[in-house]
């Protein structure tokens, strides 16, 4: 693992140095941790599917978004410390409880570990890569032989919006390269059924008071994307996390945000790669309860 870790850690666009054999970086994980793992219902139809997507909860991230729904998970307060021979031992037995994929969530600050585990045992079903997308290239290099589809977050266009909510002002700039790889590394396969086995999903939380910032980000999906990448707008955004001083963010968005986003992408021509998701899609019920 040397190769790609630890002593003088860069393996996320942070770039803090830590050295990880002896503490924790700038994304607070101090090894590999979960702090759960299940059969997820509640993901896109052609992921979640029929018996649901095989998730992995992983601590620690290297944003900072304030208003994250696993807050206690992101900032590595919780998590149960395996080996990547008991991540391997956990990808057979999702296999095994009959998941239509295996997801990893949060994972790019623990690349070298899941490489070692995958090295160990590669699923016989698709491997999902469900990221912030605050990734260098490089890294997601070292995994992608291993993922078959990418399920990628695009949060913000703007640099004043990232600084704000996610402690990073350069956000757009890295993650727009990132998905750029991710989308175009990946051809779309489905079954006829509707079950995605290879491609690229690009997830956007619509926020509140942010529309024209969405407006945004799907014309540059639109214009940049190869037309095989599937756009997920999401109206679930539950006030949630550290927004103490934010108060735009202490309410859900409203049905009139949601549908002005959701337009955009249909006058675009987007709605035969478009998922658009209920209203009823916030609230706590939806964030798991952990088990580590």
């Amino acid at each position: 693992m040397k190769d790609f870790l630890t002593e003088n850690c860069t393996l996320c666009p942070v770039e803090c140095g830590a050295n990880r054999t002896k503490t924790v970086g700038a994304c607070g994980a101090d090894g590999l941790r979960i702090a759960k793992y299940y059969l997820h219902p509640f993901e896109e139809p052609c992921i979640s599917f029929d018996k649901g997507s095989g998730t992995i909860f992983f601590a620690g991230c290297n944003l900072r978004c304030a208003f994250c729904q696993n807050y206690e998970v992101s900032r590595a307060k919780r998590g149960k410390a395996i080996t990547p021979a008991q991540l391997a031992d956990i990808f057979k037995e999702l296999e095994d409880m009959g998941a239509d994929n295996v997801s990893l969530v949060t994972p790019s600050h623990l690349t070298p570990y899941l490489v070692q585990a995958l090295e160990i045992y590669k699923p016989n079903i698709p491997l999902v890569y469900n990221t912030s997308s605050y990734e260098k290239v490089e890294t997601l290099q070292r995994i992608d032989p291993f993922v078959d589809i990418y399920l990628p977050d695009m949060k913000f266009y703007a640099p004043t919006l990232s600084k704000r909510y996610l402690g990073k002002e350069n956000y757009f700039e890295v993650a727009s390269e990132a998905i750029a790889f991710m989308a175009n590394s990946k051809p779309l396969q489905m079954t006829d059924d509707g079950k995605m086995l290879s491609g690229c999903i690009v997830r956007h939380l619509v926020m509140p008071l942010c529309t024209s910032d969405s407006k945004a980000l799907i014309k540059w999906f639109n214009a940049y994307l190869p037309p095989s990448s599937y756009l997920s707008l999401m109206s679930q955004y539950t006030p949630f996390g550290d927004i103490e001083g934010m108060k735009e963010l202490s309410r859900p968005i409203t049905a009139r945000e949601y549908t002005a986003v959701l337009d955009t992408a249909l006058e675009l021509g987007l709605g035969n790669r478009l998922f658009a998701q209920e209203r009823d899609s916030s609230g706590k019920k939806y964030i798991p309860q952990w088990d580590f």
